[in-house]
């Protein structure tokens, strides 16, 4: 794998030598949404069998709701701290530019702006068993953990589908257009900005939003001088 291919290539960037792994580094938008919508109406569906007695129907649409903003936080997360962490050694770098750094390689390829399932699905066993211990076990709120898990694993299906449509879509109006620029303007010069994919307010509460286009000039400027 070659981390320095050119961009835009209409061809996508090979990650493996392997042509077993090579196919399963691509995924279209339609699998993602096969393979997780039936999770969420399962979750949706405990959401109900596991309310408690004398518990309000109102922590399912509640727990969804929270659900999906803490997903909006890991999302920022996720995004800024580890897609985009600048790793030392040649083998860290070579696993990051798999990760993500080939997104930012090639943004436009249609089979890598979702994500794999060789990494969506043990991120998702790992946030299952977190949201587990926390509402089921420590908190004893086990109400509430289907519907959070409903929010959260909606929000991540709205994130990945949104973020294909971002990269191809073609409105030019409204709340998706504002969003889409927000983005697109993340894969311009200033890659350590606007983190936020579906939810930009992060970038505001952690300041990685730009005040304005010549505050984001100079704060590319400043990174180029340190060498971050």
């Amino acid at each position: 794998m070659n981390t320095d291919q050119p961009i835009n290539r209409e061809e996508p960037i090979r990650l493996f030598k392997s042509d077993f792994l090579e196919f399963f580094s691509h995924i279209t938008p339609q699998a993602v949404a096969l393979l997780w919508t039936p999770l969420i109406i399962l979750f949706f569906i405990l959401s109900f069998r596991n309310l408690q007695e004398g518990s309000s129907l109102l922590v399912i649409p509640a727990g969804i709701l929270i659900g999906w903003f803490v997903w909006t936080f890991v999302e920022y997360m996720l995004h800024r701290f580890i897609f985009h962490y600048h790793p030392k050694t040649e083998k860290l770098k070579k696993m990051f530019f798999v990760m993500h750094g080939v997104h930012h390689a090639q943004p436009m390829c249609r089979t890598r702006l979702v994500m794999p399932p060789a990494l969506s699905v043990p991120l998702a066993v790992v946030f299952y068993g977190l949201f587990y211990l926390i509402f089921a076990k420590l908190l004893s709120a086990e109400t509430w953990l289907y519907p959070l898990l409903t929010g959260f694993a909606a929000g991540y299906l709205i994130y990945d589908l949104t973020h294909y449509n971002i990269h191809h879509s073609k409105i030019k109006q409204g709340i998706f257009f504002a969003i889409r620029k927000h983005h697109l303007r993340h894969h311009g010069r200033c890659d350590f900005l606007r983190f936020g994919v579906t939810f930009p307010l992060w970038d505001y509460v952690f300041g990685t939003m730009p005040k304005s286009a010549c505050a984001e000039l100079l704060e590319q400027m400043n990174s180029e001088d340190t060498g971050s």
